[in-house]
């Protein structure tokens, strides 16, 4: 029997690369505004606390820059035309990274509970789940609005374990940032990283997650077969 029995993964830069379809929702929601657009690479840099803190984000760098545009746009119906686009762009350019699905179908075969927790509104997360095809791989989908908390609060992670019913000694955690690193850690999980992805720019080695895999089919590998290997941290 393996020695896990349960394996939540990270959404966004870690299943599925997103970035260049929600920066399209962000520029569409800024345009709606009368704001201009910004660089691709300057909102994939926010990506990690979900579409609404990245939002946020992105208004108060622009607001720094041009002062008074605070006064003119309103924070609330920028979120709400954010809303609106990103229902529109999910899926028009998402790209399920290679080795996702050779993994999550090893592990379910294997007999391991799997969830996404991601810190996505739930209702974007779902529809981004749904349009690559990887729902039915996942017994649960934990959203950045599905509980009080989100990553990397610890509660998160323990959540997931005692709802699917495994101990969290039994649990490993997969993302691509610091969030889902420190997710892991204060939650008492396995916490594990792959090395493509956003993460703010910043490698993730910086992280000191307990291991490192070059895609998620090596994650699976190791979960079914577990090997000392060369790319321990």
């Amino acid at each position: 029997m393996p020695q896990y029995q349960l394996i939540s993964f990270d959404l966004d830069g870690t299943l599925v690369d997103t970035a260049s379809e929600i920066a399209e929702a962000a520029n569409l929601a800024l345009e709606a505004h009368g704001l201009a657009r910004r660089p691709v690479d300057e909102i994939t840099l926010l990506i990690g606390a979900g579409t609404r803190e990245l939002m946020l984000r992105l208004l108060a760098r622009i607001f720094l820059e041009k002062p008074a545009l605070a006064e003119r746009v309103q924070t609330d119906a920028v979120l709400a035309s954010l809303d609106q686009f990103y229902a529109q762009t999910t899926g028009t350019s998402a790209r399920v990274y290679d080795g996702c699905r050779e993994a999550l179908a090893r592990l379910r075969t294997a007999g391991l509970k799997l969830a996404c927790v991601t810190n996505k509104e739930e209702r974007h997360a779902q529809r981004v789940l749904d349009v690559t095809q990887l729902s039915a791989y996942f017994d649960l989908l934990i959203g950045g609005d599905s509980l009080e908390h989100k990553k990397p609060h610890g509660s998160v992670l323990r959540r997931v374990a005692r709802d699917l019913g495994v101990c969290t000694t039994r649990m490993g955690h997969v993302g691509d940032s610091r969030i889902d690193v420190e997710a892991a850690r204060n939650a008492g999980v396995a916490a594990w990283a792959v090395p493509y992805g956003y993460n703010a720019g910043v490698p993730i080695q910086q992280a000191e997650p307990q291991r490192i895999f070059a895609d998620l089919d090596e994650l699976a590998l190791h979960v079914l077969n577990p090997q000392p290997t060369p790319w321990a941290v």
